[in-house]
């Protein structure tokens, strides 16, 4: 007789996760200063359809809505970021009420459904007026990062445990300032965006300290970049070790990589493969820098969405494995790779020693409104369980995993790409706002209520 399949453990966190930028609106509202995404927004064909994250879901005015539909599809954990310039107008000094209010209301409304607030410190929207006095390249940008914490960690702490710095170092300044496609806009020269990338995990330590010395209650302090995954064509022991191998490399000067973000955090140290291929670009910092970035953490919290497929070669060195044509892909282009919620977290955990935290998962989609006024989206609820069931292995091979963060609870503002990308669980009509659950909410609630063990029933059906 089979036995039953292993469920996640019993404490293990369904979550959920959002942005600031991405769906409060509200950017002009309540003495909320401006952010580096509302001018960028504001530039001649910056954003796909002109269009921005003025209004975005309305969050701001409808929060208490969208946390009754958490409710509904039974999180234990939502997962959200505060606004930098909605707290302190101006990045530092004057403190703005209602904005650090708002998010007083809404851990309040969260807590009142028993759902554990996540609270992501800067997941992109940097104050305008900080950047006018040269943004991260700014010397002092760690310790204004270190202030804007510590007035969100003292009105906060009383009732939020679990805390993120940073969100995808890799994303905003590989997007952001070397290639200019995100806000700020810029490109950067390799030696100014390495600078940018020291003064981020400079601002991360820093603010870990502040955690740690102003919490209220005790804190679960981590820091969530891209996980760029490898996963291994076939569980030889060659193809396993080519994997490993290549994703804890560095070999190109750009910012898609793990340890250049990862290693000083958990390790202590730059990578000294990292350090070669930089060279002379790479920034002056002391031991005393190293010992600020490499602050103890909780978790090992990571963003999952895809992953690259590398074989050993003859020669036995890694190499990309040719894909055939039509693999599969998501609305964005982003490659099906279900084994990399396999291997990500089994390979970070071997080299950082922690326990893991999947903080965004998920795939953009073709959604819409049908007939019978549902919204259904099989092929989210066939990723989702294809990388659920990986996470599951893992977990069942003795990976640490602590919980999953589903990206996004709603469609949203994407950045760049307007609204042309779906991600959400939920359907968000931005003409009215109206939310409407998709298929795949209902069927993560059943995963959800089962600890996982829905996951095992029959592909693709819609859970009423």
């Amino acid at each position: 007789m089979q036995n039953e399949p292993m469920s996640f453990g019993d404490d293990f966190l369904w979550g959920a996760a959002t942005s600031s930028y991405q769906i409060e609106g509200g950017a002009y509202e309540d003495g909320k200063g401006l952010s580096v995404w509302d001018v960028m927004c504001e530039r001649p064909d910056a954003i796909l359809d002109g269009n921005s994250g003025a209004v975005a879901c309305d969050h701001y005015h409808r929060y208490k809505e969208d946390v009754a539909l958490m409710s509904q599809v039974g999180l234990k954990a939502y997962r959200f970021s505060i606004s930098w310039p909605r707290v302190l107008p101006e990045g530092i000094g004057r403190i703005n009420p209602k904005g650090l209010e708002f998010y007083d209301r809404l851990v309040d409304e969260l807590m009142g459904r028993n759902i554990r607030p996540f609270v992501t410190l800067f997941h992109w929207d940097y104050p305008y007026a900080l950047y006018q006095k040269g943004g991260w390249l700014n010397g002092d940008s760690s310790n204004w990062f270190a202030e804007y914490a510590r007035v969100v960690v003292e009105t906060l702490s009383d009732r939020v445990s679990d805390w993120m710095t940073i969100n995808e170092t890799q994303s905003f300044i590989g997007l952001g300032h070397q290639r200019g496609l995100h806000a700020p806009g810029l490109k950067l020269s390799h030696k100014e965006w390495l600078q940018v990338s020291h003064n981020v995990l400079l601002a991360h330590g820093k603010a870990v300290q502040v955690i740690r010395s102003h919490a209220k209650c005790p804190a679960r302090i981590g820091y969530a970049p891209v996980g760029v995954v490898k996963v291994p064509v076939t569980d030889s022991p060659a193809d396993i070790e080519a994997a490993r191998a290549t994703m804890f490399a560095i070999t190109e000067k750009n910012c898609e990589n793990n340890t250049w973000w990862m290693d000083p955090v958990f390790l202590g140290k730059y990578p000294e493969d990292g350090l070669a291929v930089f060279g002379k670009d790479v920034p002056q910092f002391t031991d005393e820098d190293m010992r600020t970035i490499s602050q103890p953490l909780d978790d090992f919290c990571i963003n999952i969405y895809n992953g690259r497929e590398v074989r050993a070669g003859a020669d036995g060195k890694a190499e990309k494995w040719p894909r055939p044509p039509g693999y599969w892909r998501t609305n964005f282009g982003w490659s099906v790779v279900p084994q990399s919620l396999y291997w990500g977290p089994k390979f970070f955990q071997e080299r950082y020693k922690l326990p893991v935290l999947i903080t965004e998962n998920g795939m953009a989609n073709v959604d819409w409104k049908s007939l019978d006024g549902q919204v259904h989206d099989p092929q989210r609820i066939d990723f989702l369980q294809r990388y659920l069931l990986e996470l599951q292995r893992a977990v069942q091979d003795g990976v640490d995993v602590r919980g999953y963060f589903q990206w996004s609870f709603m469609d949203n503002f994407e950045w760049a790409d307007g609204f042309t990308r779906r991600f959400g669980l939920t359907h968000v009509d931005f003409e009215t706002q109206e939310r409407t659950l998709k298929d795949s909410a209902r069927w993560y609630a059943e995963v959800i209520r089962t600890n996982g063990r829905a996951l095992h029933e029959a592909q693709g059906q819609s859970i009423e």
